[in-house]
């Protein structure tokens, strides 16, 4: 039987992580990030590019407008956020 402290990792490492771009850095600790993926089209069988656009975490306000992220999913932290920064992968120009 798994101990308590097994269980809370197994449940941390569940958590979705994604990339994407910051296109807002205005507000105070916090980034919006849009994130692109192919959905199939269910008639025409053709891939369709989807965007959505996440509002995260940014505790030291290391991103800049432009700059490739990575958010992974975490607690409700506010009306919006849902994710917090992990790394910032490439600055943008």
């Amino acid at each position: 039987m798994p101990d308590e402290s097994q269980k809370k990792s197994d449940q941390k490492s569940r958590r979705k992580v994604v990339d994407g771009v910051v296109v807002s850095d205005k507000m105070e600790k916090s980034i919006a990030v849009v994130t692109e993926r192919l959905v199939l089209h269910q008639r025409y069988k053709k891939y369709i590019r989807r965007k959505t656009k996440l509002h995260a975490h940014d505790e030291n306000n290391d991103a800049r407008t432009g700059d490739t992220v990575r958010i992974a999913e975490t607690r409700p932290l506010s009306k919006l956020k849902r994710w917090k920064l992990v790394e910032v992968l490439q600055r943008g120009e």
